[in-house]
């Protein structure tokens, strides 16, 4: 029997399978289509809340101290709206970590290098000294890595 004849007694088992995997293939390509998509969603999102958090320096110019190099905590300590800013942007820096862990996001290169720049700041290094024991253990530790 060649293989003419076994293709025409089992035309019907060949087209099915063929149909389930062009079905599996189509499916496939769609979701890897539709994560890229969601991913570069989340990366828009995460940019127009970080857009919104650091809208409140521009909006509020006595936060401009919280990115002042020279400021001093001890002497003049940190007042509610810094401290409430600050951990804004923790909680932004939060978001985004676990947003990268997850493979949610396009990944940020300078992530660690703008997180250290920013926490080394007196200011945001005195309210996150603050508030880190509030975090989860692999954010800190994550946030801590960082170049500085």
């Amino acid at each position: 029997m060649g293989i003419w004849a076994w293709i025409c007694q089992n035309w019907f088992n060949l087209f099915s399978a063929i149909t389930v995997i062009a079905g599996l293939w189509f499916t496939a390509f769609s979701l890897r289509a539709d994560t890229r998509t969601r991913r570069i969603a989340n990366l828009l999102t995460i940019t127009a809340n970080h857009r919104e958090v650091w809208n409140k320096i521009l909006l509020n110019p006595e936060l401009k101290r919280v990115l002042n190099p020279a400021a001093d905590p001890v002497k003049q300590p940190v007042n509610d709206e810094e401290e409430i800013f600050v951990s804004m942007v923790i909680h932004h820096i939060n978001s985004v970590y676990y947003a990268l862990s997850d493979h949610l996001v396009v990944k940020y290169e300078g992530l660690r290098r703008d997180i250290s720049e920013f926490l080394s700041l007196p200011i945001p290094k005195a309210v996150w000294e603050k508030s880190k024991k509030f975090q989860n253990d692999d954010f800190v530790a994550f946030v801590e890595s960082g170049e500085r």
